[in-house]
Protein backbone atom coordinates (compact mmCIF):
# COMPACT_ATOMS: atom_id res chain seq x y z
CA UNK A 1 0.00 0.00 0.00
CA UNK A 2 1.33 3.27 -1.04
CA UNK A 3 1.46 5.83 2.03
CA UNK A 4 -0.52 8.51 0.28
CA UNK A 5 -3.32 5.72 -0.32
CA UNK A 6 -5.80 7.75 1.57
CA UNK A 7 -3.91 11.67 2.55
CA UNK A 8 -5.48 13.45 -0.26
CA UNK A 9 -9.06 12.29 0.74
CA UNK A 10 -11.39 14.75 2.51
CA UNK A 11 -12.83 13.04 6.07
CA UNK A 12 -14.80 15.90 6.87
CA UNK A 13 -17.93 15.00 5.14
CA UNK A 14 -20.76 13.50 7.57
CA UNK A 15 -21.99 10.17 7.11
CA UNK A 16 -25.14 8.63 5.51
CA UNK A 17 -26.98 5.33 5.32
CA UNK A 18 -26.66 2.80 7.77
CA UNK A 19 -24.22 3.51 11.09
CA UNK A 20 -23.69 2.15 14.14
CA UNK A 21 -22.07 3.74 17.49
CA UNK A 22 -18.88 2.66 18.32
CA UNK A 23 -19.53 0.12 21.72
CA UNK A 24 -19.28 -3.23 22.02
CA UNK A 25 -23.50 -3.71 22.66
CA UNK A 26 -24.12 -1.26 19.91
CA UNK A 27 -22.03 -3.65 17.08
CA UNK A 28 -24.18 -7.06 17.55
CA UNK A 29 -25.97 -7.78 14.45
CA UNK A 30 -24.17 -5.20 12.14
CA UNK A 31 -26.58 -3.85 9.13
CA UNK A 32 -25.00 -3.90 5.72
CA UNK A 33 -24.39 -0.46 4.53
CA UNK A 34 -26.04 -0.20 1.23
CA UNK A 35 -23.28 2.39 -0.27
CA UNK A 36 -20.31 0.03 1.23
CA UNK A 37 -21.96 -3.12 0.10
CA UNK A 38 -22.24 -1.78 -3.33
CA UNK A 39 -18.22 -1.17 -3.44
CA UNK A 40 -17.66 -4.10 -1.85
CA UNK A 41 -19.44 -5.99 -5.11
CA UNK A 42 -17.43 -3.83 -7.43
CA UNK A 43 -14.06 -4.65 -6.10
CA UNK A 44 -14.71 -8.64 -5.51
CA UNK A 45 -15.46 -8.99 -9.26
CA UNK A 46 -12.70 -6.84 -10.28
CA UNK A 47 -10.38 -9.13 -7.94
CA UNK A 48 -12.31 -12.13 -8.76
CA UNK A 49 -12.72 -13.22 -5.36
CA UNK A 50 -15.74 -14.91 -4.16
CA UNK A 51 -16.46 -12.30 -0.95
CA UNK A 52 -15.32 -8.91 -0.20
CA UNK A 53 -15.82 -6.39 2.99
CA UNK A 54 -15.28 -2.78 3.93
CA UNK A 55 -15.60 -0.94 6.76
CA UNK A 56 -15.43 3.08 7.34
CA UNK A 57 -15.34 4.15 10.58
CA UNK A 58 -15.55 8.10 11.64
CA UNK A 59 -15.99 9.97 15.05
CA UNK A 60 -17.15 6.91 16.72
CA UNK A 61 -19.50 5.36 13.98
CA UNK A 62 -18.58 2.39 11.83
CA UNK A 63 -20.26 0.86 8.56
CA UNK A 64 -19.62 -2.05 6.92
CA UNK A 65 -20.97 -3.26 3.83
CA UNK A 66 -20.37 -7.24 2.34
CA UNK A 67 -20.72 -8.68 -1.03
CA UNK A 68 -20.22 -12.61 -1.71
CA UNK A 69 -20.03 -15.89 -1.03
CA UNK A 70 -18.06 -17.57 2.33
CA UNK A 71 -17.03 -20.35 -0.25
CA UNK A 72 -16.95 -20.31 -4.34
CA UNK A 73 -18.44 -23.75 -4.28
CA UNK A 74 -22.03 -22.43 -1.77
CA UNK A 75 -24.23 -20.11 -1.66
CA UNK A 76 -24.26 -18.74 1.76
CA UNK A 77 -23.58 -15.03 1.81
CA UNK A 78 -21.66 -13.13 3.78
CA UNK A 79 -22.50 -10.96 6.94
CA UNK A 80 -21.06 -7.77 8.27
CA UNK A 81 -20.58 -9.98 11.77
CA UNK A 82 -18.61 -12.86 9.62
CA UNK A 83 -15.09 -13.80 11.06
CA UNK A 84 -11.77 -12.23 8.33
CA UNK A 85 -8.28 -13.28 8.45
CA UNK A 86 -6.14 -9.96 9.17
CA UNK A 87 -2.87 -11.56 8.23
CA UNK A 88 -0.19 -9.27 9.14
CA UNK A 89 -2.22 -6.88 10.55
CA UNK A 90 -2.21 -9.15 13.80
CA UNK A 91 1.56 -7.45 13.86
CA UNK A 92 0.46 -4.26 16.10
CA UNK A 93 -1.37 -6.33 18.08
CA UNK A 94 1.75 -7.78 18.79
CA UNK A 95 3.28 -4.78 19.80
CA UNK A 96 0.13 -3.58 21.49
CA UNK A 97 0.89 -6.64 23.68
CA UNK A 98 4.29 -5.09 24.51
CA UNK A 99 3.22 -2.06 25.34
CA UNK A 100 0.75 -3.48 27.90
CA UNK A 101 3.25 -5.92 29.76
CA UNK A 102 5.79 -3.29 29.42
CA UNK A 103 3.72 -0.72 31.71
CA UNK A 104 3.42 -3.63 33.88
CA UNK A 105 6.78 -3.75 34.69
CA UNK A 106 6.60 -7.23 33.23
CA UNK A 107 9.15 -6.22 30.25
CA UNK A 108 10.24 -3.38 29.00
CA UNK A 109 11.12 -2.24 25.47
CA UNK A 110 15.26 -2.36 25.66
CA UNK A 111 15.10 -6.03 26.73
CA UNK A 112 16.95 -8.06 24.58
CA UNK A 113 17.30 -11.53 22.59
CA UNK A 114 19.84 -12.60 24.80
CA UNK A 115 18.55 -11.55 28.21
CA UNK A 116 14.94 -13.99 27.75
CA UNK A 117 16.53 -16.51 25.07
CA UNK A 118 19.98 -17.10 25.91
CA UNK A 119 19.21 -19.69 28.65
CA UNK A 120 16.85 -21.21 26.36
CA UNK A 121 18.96 -21.40 23.26
CA UNK A 122 22.47 -22.37 23.81
CA UNK A 123 23.68 -21.10 20.35
CA UNK A 124 22.22 -17.43 19.44
CA UNK A 125 24.73 -15.69 16.89
CA UNK A 126 26.52 -12.66 18.83
CA UNK A 127 25.13 -10.53 16.49
CA UNK A 128 21.73 -11.03 17.58
CA UNK A 129 22.47 -11.27 21.50
CA UNK A 130 21.61 -7.17 22.04
CA UNK A 131 18.67 -7.24 19.41
CA UNK A 132 15.68 -5.85 21.79
CA UNK A 133 12.00 -5.39 21.21
CA UNK A 134 12.25 -1.99 19.46
CA UNK A 135 14.55 -3.85 16.77
CA UNK A 136 12.26 -6.84 16.35
CA UNK A 137 8.88 -4.67 15.65
CA UNK A 138 10.03 -2.10 13.73
CA UNK A 139 12.00 -5.00 11.52
CA UNK A 140 15.00 -3.67 12.04
CA UNK A 141 16.59 -6.75 14.11
CA UNK A 142 18.76 -8.21 10.92
CA UNK A 143 16.89 -11.28 11.48
CA UNK A 144 15.54 -12.87 7.70
CA UNK A 145 12.12 -12.62 6.58
CA UNK A 146 10.97 -16.20 7.40
CA UNK A 147 12.03 -19.66 8.06
CA UNK A 148 12.94 -22.09 5.45
CA UNK A 149 10.31 -24.45 4.21
CA UNK A 150 10.95 -27.33 5.30
CA UNK A 151 10.62 -26.01 9.03
CA UNK A 152 7.66 -24.41 7.86
CA UNK A 153 6.10 -27.93 6.83
CA UNK A 154 7.37 -29.47 9.96
CA UNK A 155 5.76 -26.55 12.45
CA UNK A 156 2.30 -26.90 10.15
CA UNK A 157 2.09 -30.91 11.34
CA UNK A 158 3.20 -30.02 15.30
CA UNK A 159 0.92 -27.20 15.23
CA UNK A 160 -1.72 -30.23 14.03
CA UNK A 161 -0.46 -32.58 16.62
CA UNK A 162 -0.89 -29.98 19.41
CA UNK A 163 2.82 -29.35 20.42
CA UNK A 164 2.63 -26.31 23.15
CA UNK A 165 2.89 -22.92 21.59
CA UNK A 166 6.03 -21.68 23.31
CA UNK A 167 7.60 -24.62 22.59
CA UNK A 168 7.21 -24.33 18.85
CA UNK A 169 8.23 -20.67 18.85
CA UNK A 170 11.18 -21.52 20.79
CA UNK A 171 12.38 -24.05 18.29
CA UNK A 172 11.44 -21.27 15.49
CA UNK A 173 13.27 -18.57 17.51
CA UNK A 174 16.33 -20.96 17.76
CA UNK A 175 16.71 -21.75 14.11
CA UNK A 176 17.03 -17.70 13.10
CA UNK A 177 18.90 -16.78 16.27
CA UNK A 178 21.21 -19.42 15.20
CA UNK A 179 22.52 -17.80 12.15
CA UNK A 180 23.80 -14.25 11.62
CA UNK A 181 21.79 -11.46 10.88
CA UNK A 182 21.49 -10.50 7.58
CA UNK A 183 21.86 -7.03 8.43
CA UNK A 184 23.68 -5.17 11.52
CA UNK A 185 20.57 -4.92 13.40
CA UNK A 186 19.37 -1.22 13.70
CA UNK A 187 20.92 -0.25 10.18
CA UNK A 188 18.39 -1.40 7.70
CA UNK A 189 15.02 -1.94 7.18
CA UNK A 190 14.10 -6.15 6.31
CA UNK A 191 10.75 -7.25 7.33
CA UNK A 192 10.47 -9.74 8.97
CA UNK A 193 8.03 -12.35 9.78
CA UNK A 194 10.46 -14.84 11.91
CA UNK A 195 11.71 -10.81 13.95
CA UNK A 196 7.84 -11.30 15.27
CA UNK A 197 8.05 -14.77 16.17
CA UNK A 198 11.42 -14.06 18.02
CA UNK A 199 9.48 -11.55 20.03
CA UNK A 200 6.47 -13.67 20.97
CA UNK A 201 9.33 -16.29 22.43
CA UNK A 202 10.97 -13.54 24.42
CA UNK A 203 7.35 -12.84 25.84
CA UNK A 204 6.10 -16.34 26.82
CA UNK A 205 9.90 -17.14 28.27
CA UNK A 206 9.51 -13.86 30.44
CA UNK A 207 5.72 -14.33 31.25
CA UNK A 208 5.05 -18.54 31.11
CA UNK A 209 2.14 -18.29 29.05
CA UNK A 210 1.50 -18.40 25.71
CA UNK A 211 1.05 -15.51 23.20
CA UNK A 212 -2.77 -16.60 22.53
CA UNK A 213 -3.37 -16.52 25.81
CA UNK A 214 -1.19 -12.76 26.89
CA UNK A 215 -3.14 -11.36 23.74
CA UNK A 216 -6.78 -12.43 24.62
CA UNK A 217 -6.26 -11.34 28.23
CA UNK A 218 -4.02 -8.04 27.94
CA UNK A 219 -5.55 -6.79 24.44
CA UNK A 220 -8.95 -7.93 23.43
CA UNK A 221 -10.68 -8.27 27.20
CA UNK A 222 -9.80 -4.78 28.05
CA UNK A 223 -11.25 -3.47 24.80
CA UNK A 224 -14.21 -5.29 25.14
CA UNK A 225 -13.25 -8.21 22.00
CA UNK A 226 -14.55 -11.12 22.40
CA UNK A 227 -15.52 -12.66 18.33
CA UNK A 228 -11.84 -13.62 17.10
CA UNK A 229 -9.85 -16.64 16.86
CA UNK A 230 -6.19 -18.26 15.92
CA UNK A 231 -5.77 -19.77 12.20
CA UNK A 232 -8.33 -20.00 9.65
CA UNK A 233 -11.62 -18.80 11.23
CA UNK A 234 -14.71 -21.56 10.76
CA UNK A 235 -15.67 -24.92 10.70
CA UNK A 236 -14.26 -27.75 8.35
CA UNK A 237 -17.31 -29.89 8.67
CA UNK A 238 -19.91 -26.80 7.50
CA UNK A 239 -19.44 -23.17 6.14
CA UNK A 240 -19.98 -21.13 9.04
CA UNK A 241 -17.51 -18.69 8.13
CA UNK A 242 -15.64 -17.16 4.98
CA UNK A 243 -12.89 -19.48 3.93
CA UNK A 244 -10.35 -18.67 1.97
CA UNK A 245 -9.36 -19.23 -1.24
CA UNK A 246 -6.48 -19.77 -3.93
CA UNK A 247 -5.99 -20.59 -7.50
CA UNK A 248 -6.36 -24.10 -8.44
CA UNK A 249 -3.52 -25.56 -10.78
CA UNK A 250 -6.11 -25.45 -14.06
CA UNK A 251 -7.72 -22.41 -12.98
CA UNK A 252 -10.61 -21.73 -10.79
CA UNK A 253 -10.91 -21.35 -7.11
CA UNK A 254 -10.10 -23.67 -4.51
CA UNK A 255 -11.30 -22.63 -0.60
CA UNK A 256 -8.80 -23.67 2.23
CA UNK A 257 -10.18 -25.26 5.62
CA UNK A 258 -8.43 -26.13 9.00
CA UNK A 259 -4.35 -26.39 9.06
CA UNK A 260 -4.76 -25.86 5.43
CA UNK A 261 -6.35 -22.46 5.32
CA UNK A 262 -3.45 -20.75 7.24
CA UNK A 263 0.55 -20.35 7.85
CA UNK A 264 1.53 -23.14 10.61
CA UNK A 265 0.04 -21.42 14.17
CA UNK A 266 3.51 -20.61 14.90
CA UNK A 267 3.62 -17.48 13.11
CA UNK A 268 0.68 -16.20 15.46
CA UNK A 269 2.76 -13.05 16.46
CA UNK A 270 3.17 -12.40 13.14
CA UNK A 271 0.13 -12.75 11.63
CA UNK A 272 -2.35 -15.96 12.16
CA UNK A 273 -5.67 -14.02 13.52
CA UNK A 274 -9.11 -13.78 12.30
CA UNK A 275 -11.64 -11.18 13.97
CA UNK A 276 -15.19 -10.20 13.36
CA UNK A 277 -15.06 -6.46 11.60
CA UNK A 278 -17.36 -5.21 14.55
CA UNK A 279 -14.26 -5.78 16.86
CA UNK A 280 -11.61 -5.08 14.62
CA UNK A 281 -13.45 -1.94 14.75
CA UNK A 282 -13.11 -1.69 18.46
CA UNK A 283 -8.93 -2.32 18.50
CA UNK A 284 -8.79 0.61 15.48
CA UNK A 285 -10.38 2.95 17.72
CA UNK A 286 -8.33 2.78 20.64
CA UNK A 287 -5.30 3.30 18.08
CA UNK A 288 -7.30 6.22 16.46
CA UNK A 289 -7.78 7.46 20.17
CA UNK A 290 -4.45 6.99 21.26
CA UNK A 291 -3.10 8.51 17.91
CA UNK A 292 -4.84 11.80 19.04
CA UNK A 293 -4.20 11.78 22.28
CA UNK A 294 -7.56 10.91 23.95
CA UNK A 295 -6.57 9.49 27.76
CA UNK A 296 -7.39 5.98 28.24
CA UNK A 297 -7.20 3.26 30.73
CA UNK A 298 -5.66 1.35 28.00
CA UNK A 299 -2.31 2.88 27.54
CA UNK A 300 -0.34 5.95 28.22
CA UNK A 301 0.27 8.37 25.98
CA UNK A 302 4.00 7.63 26.27
CA UNK A 303 2.81 4.09 25.37
CA UNK A 304 1.09 5.52 22.41
CA UNK A 305 4.16 6.88 21.45
CA UNK A 306 6.30 4.10 21.14
CA UNK A 307 3.84 2.10 19.22
CA UNK A 308 3.10 4.87 16.84
CA UNK A 309 6.35 6.33 16.21
CA UNK A 310 9.24 4.96 13.73
CA UNK A 311 12.06 4.24 16.04
CA UNK A 312 15.00 3.79 12.78
CA UNK A 313 15.33 5.89 9.45
CA UNK A 314 12.08 3.86 7.89
CA UNK A 315 8.74 5.00 8.52
CA UNK A 316 7.38 1.90 10.04
CA UNK A 317 6.65 2.08 13.52
CA UNK A 318 5.45 -1.02 15.69
CA UNK A 319 3.39 -3.04 13.19
CA UNK A 320 2.54 0.05 11.58
CA UNK A 321 3.57 1.74 8.08
CA UNK A 322 3.30 5.31 8.46
CA UNK A 323 2.37 7.79 5.95
CA UNK A 324 2.31 11.76 6.41
CA UNK A 325 -0.85 11.65 9.02
CA UNK A 326 -2.11 7.85 8.34
CA UNK A 327 -1.37 4.49 9.78
CA UNK A 328 -1.25 1.54 7.29
CA UNK A 329 -0.75 -2.01 7.40
CA UNK A 330 -1.29 -4.60 4.82
CA UNK A 331 -1.85 -8.41 5.08
CA UNK A 332 -1.85 -11.98 3.34
CA UNK A 333 -1.96 -15.16 4.11
CA UNK A 334 -1.57 -16.27 0.23
CA UNK A 335 -5.39 -16.88 0.45
CA UNK A 336 -7.06 -13.95 2.20
CA UNK A 337 -5.93 -9.85 1.99
CA UNK A 338 -6.40 -7.22 4.03
CA UNK A 339 -5.23 -3.40 4.03
CA UNK A 340 -6.00 -0.93 6.74
CA UNK A 341 -5.55 2.67 6.98
CA UNK A 342 -6.28 4.97 10.15
CA UNK A 343 -5.93 8.83 10.51
CA UNK A 344 -5.88 9.58 14.20
CA UNK A 345 -6.44 13.06 13.69
CA UNK A 346 -9.16 12.96 11.62
CA UNK A 347 -10.95 10.31 13.78
CA UNK A 348 -11.26 8.10 10.98
CA UNK A 349 -9.87 4.31 9.79
CA UNK A 350 -10.81 2.38 6.87
CA UNK A 351 -10.49 -1.16 5.66
CA UNK A 352 -11.26 -3.78 2.98
CA UNK A 353 -11.02 -7.37 2.98
CA UNK A 354 -11.19 -10.38 0.54
CA UNK A 355 -11.31 -14.07 0.84
CA UNK A 356 -8.75 -14.58 -1.97
CA UNK A 357 -5.40 -12.97 -1.90
CA UNK A 358 -4.58 -10.34 -5.09
CA UNK A 359 -1.47 -9.06 -6.04
CA UNK A 360 -2.50 -5.27 -5.81
CA UNK A 361 -2.63 -1.93 -3.66
CA UNK A 362 -5.42 -1.63 -1.22
CA UNK A 363 -4.89 2.35 -1.60
CA UNK A 364 -8.01 3.10 -4.78
CA UNK A 365 -10.08 0.61 -2.15
CA UNK A 366 -9.33 2.67 0.88
CA UNK A 367 -9.97 6.22 -1.13
CA UNK A 368 -13.41 4.34 -2.18
CA UNK A 369 -14.16 3.87 1.20
CA UNK A 370 -13.39 7.33 2.22
CA UNK A 371 -15.92 9.40 -0.08
CA UNK A 372 -18.21 6.36 0.46
CA UNK A 373 -21.34 8.45 0.93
Amino acid sequence: MQSNSVRQTLFASCLTGAALLLTPAALAQTPNDPALAELAETARQDAGAPAAAMMRMYQGEVRIGVAGLRDIDDSIEVTPDDLWHIGSNTKSMTATLIARLAEQGVISWDDTVEQHLGEAIDNIDPGFADVTFRHLLSHYSGAKANIGMFHMMRFLIEGSDGRPMPEQRLDYAGHILSQSPQSEPGTSFLYSNAGYVIAGAMLEQATGEAWETLIAREVFEPLGIDDFGFGAPGSTDIVDQPRGHRGGLFGGLTSQTGAEGDNPPVLGPAGTLHISLPDYALYLQAHIDGGRGVESDFLTAESWDILLTQPFDTPYAMGWGLGSDELQHSGSNTLWVMHTAVVPEQDFGAIVVMNRAIDRSGGQLLRAISEAD
